[in-house]
C-alpha cells in the first residue's frame, strides 16, 4: 500500500489492516495557530508493526478528496495511539486511546525541515500554510518524529506516566478549551492584535520541575502584571469573574510533607506571632526560609526543625538511591538527569511537583462539577483559579469551595467585572 491515503478505497484498506497500536501526529492548518482555533490538514498514522507510516489527507492543496469523516473511523479502530503531545491532540481528537510517550522530564523539541523553515519564514501569517507545504515534506517530518520517539513506546510505564496521561494532560487540555473572553481594544493595547472575543492559553507541561508554564503568542498568562492595568483586558462571558486563591499554599504543602498540623489557622498570622513581626513581613520570612534555607534565629521553631530534618533525609535518600519519588504523582527526580542539585533545590522541586499534582486533583474534581455548566474555569496559575461565573449557577461556587475543604486547604476569594481585581 502507498504511504499517501487520499481516497476512501485506500482508507478502507488501512482501516481493515488489523493493526491495533499506532503512533499518531496531527498536521494542522498552521502550526502557530492555537489548536482550539485550528483545523486538521493531515493525520500521520504509523502502525507499530508496519514498516512505514501513512499520511491521511483531510484537507490539502495536493489532494482532491477530504477524508474528515473516515479519519474518525480509522482512529477509533486502534486500541492505543501513542503520541508526542496528548494535550494538543485532544483538541483535534478527544479520544481515550491516546497515550503520550514524552512525559516530563522529556524535553523533546519537535523537529522541522528546511522547506518548513522557508515557508514559515516567508508566509507565517497564512492561516492555511500547511495546506501548501508539500505533503511529502510533512511526511518526512513525521517519519523523523516517529524515529526519534519509537524507543519510548517500549519503555516500562511508571506511576507518573499513568498520572500524566490519565489526569495531567486531560485537565490542562480542558482549561485551554475554555478560553478567556477579552475586551479587544484593551487587550490589543497591552498585548497583540486578535480576531474574535476570546484568547486561549497554552500550557507547557514538560518542564524540568513539572510545574507548567502558560504562554501563547508571547503573552505570559502565568504572570500577568497586576499593576499596569493589563488585566482589565479580561472580562466575563457570563456575569462576573471570581478568583479563588489557596492561602499559604507552599507552607501548607510543606506541613503535609513533614507531618506538621497548623490546625486550620491563618498560617502567616501564626508565624507573625512566632516571629514577632507584622503579617507582610511574616510571609516574606516564611517563604525565604522555605526556598532558601532556615535562618539561624528560627531553627528552634518546631516547623522549621522538621523542615530541616526532612530536607536532610530527602537529600540522603537522593544521594544513596539515585532518585526520590514524589507523593501523589509518583514522579521521580533522578540524580543522573539533574545537574547542580543541592538539598534545598531538591526540596523546592519536590514542593513544586506536589503543588502541581495536588492542583491536578483539584482541577479534576472541579471539571467533574462544571460538566455541562455555563460557569467555566478559564485560568489557572499555581495557587489561583479564575472562574467565569454564571449567576444562575451560584450553588456551583459552593461546590467548588468544598473541593478545597476536601483537601484541607484554606482559600480566599475575590471577584469583579474584569480581572483587574486590585482596583
Amino acid at each position: 500500500m502507498y504511504w499517501l491515503v487520499e481516497n476512501e478505497e485506500q482508507l478502507n484498506v488501512l482501516i481493515n489492516s488489523g493493526y491495533k497500536e499506532a503512533f499518531i501526529e496531527v498536521i494542522p492548518y498552521n502550526d502557530t495557530i492555537h489548536p482550539v482555533l485550528n483545523q486538521v490538514s493531515l493525520v500521520y498514522i504509523r502502525p507499530i508493526k508496519a514498516s512505514k507510516g501513512f499520511m491521511v489527507c483531510i484537507n490539502h492543496s495536493e489532494s482532491l478528496n477530504t477524508l474528515n469523516i473516515g479519519i474518525n473511523k480509522l482512529i477509533e479502530k486502534f486500541e492505543k495511539l501513542y503520541c508526542r503531545d496528548k494535550k494538543e491532540i485532544l483538541h483535534y481528537f478527544p479520544i481515550k486511546t491516546l497515550y503520550d510517550i514524552t512525559p516530563p522530564p522529556t524535553t523533546y523539541i519537535r523537529p522541522t525541515t528546511q522547506t518548513h523553515e522557508l515557508y514559515y519564514r516567508k508566509y507565517s501569517d497564512n492561516r492555511e500554510l500547511n495546506l501548501i507545504i508539500p505533503i511529502v515534506k510533512h511526511y518526512e517530518l513525521c517519519e523523523t518524529i516517529f524515529r526519534d520517539l519509537k524507543a519510548n513506546i517500549n519503555i516500562e510505564k511508571t506511576k507518573y506516566d499513568e498520572f500524566f496521561n490519565s489526569r495531567v494532560s486531560v485537565v490542562f487540555n480542558a482549561i485551554e478549551r475554555n478560553g478567556v473572553r477579552i475586551h479587544n481594544k484593551t487587550f490589543e493595547e497591552y498585548f497583540h492584535p486578535v480576531d474574535g472575543e476570546y484568547v486561549y492559553t497554552q500550557f507547557n507541561l514538560k518542564t524540568t520541575t513539572t510545574r507548567p508554564s502558560n504562554k501563547f503568542k508571547n503573552v505570559n498568562y502565568a504572570a500577568l502584571n497586576k499593576e499596569n492595568g493589563c488585566r482589565k483586558s479580561f472580562i466575563p462571558r457570563n456575569n462576573r469573574l471570581v478568583e479563588i486563591d489557596i492561602s499559604a499554599y507552599h507552607p501548607s504543602l510543606s506541613a503535609r510533607l513533614i507531618g506538621y498540623d497548623f490546625a486550620n489557622v491563618d498560617i502567616h498570622a501564626h508565624f507573625a506571632t512566632l516571629y514577632g513581626v507584622d503579617y507582610k513581613k511574616s510571609k516574606e520570612l516564611t517563604f525565604k526560609q522555605l526556598y532558601g534555607g532556615v535562618f539561624d534565629n528560627y531553627k528552634g521553631l518546631e516547623f522549621f526543625q522538621k523542615i530541616e530534618k526532612y530536607v536532610l533525609n530527602l537529600w540522603s535518600k537522593f544521594e544513596s538511591d539515585g532518585f526520590v519519588e514524589c507523593e501523589v504523582s509518583g514522579y521521580r527526580y533522578e540524580k543522573e538527569k539533574l545537574q547542580n542539585m543541592n538539598p534545598q533545590k531538591l526540596f523546592n522541586y519536590i514542593l513544586q511537583n506536589l503543588e502541581t499534582s495536588m492542583n491536578v486533583r483539584i482541577l479534576w474534581d472541579m471539571f467533574c462539577i462544571l460538566r455541562n455548566c455555563k460557569t467555566k474555569l478559564v485560568l489557572y496559575t499555581y495557587d489561583s483559579f479564575l472562574f467565569d461565573l454564571d449567576d444562575s449557577e451560584e450553588n456551583i461556587l459552593e461546590e467548588i469551595k468544598n473541593v478545597f475543604k476536601k483537601y484541607k486547604l484554606n482559600i480566599k476569594e475575590i471577584e469583579g467585572y474584569d480581572y483587574n481585581f486590585t482596583e
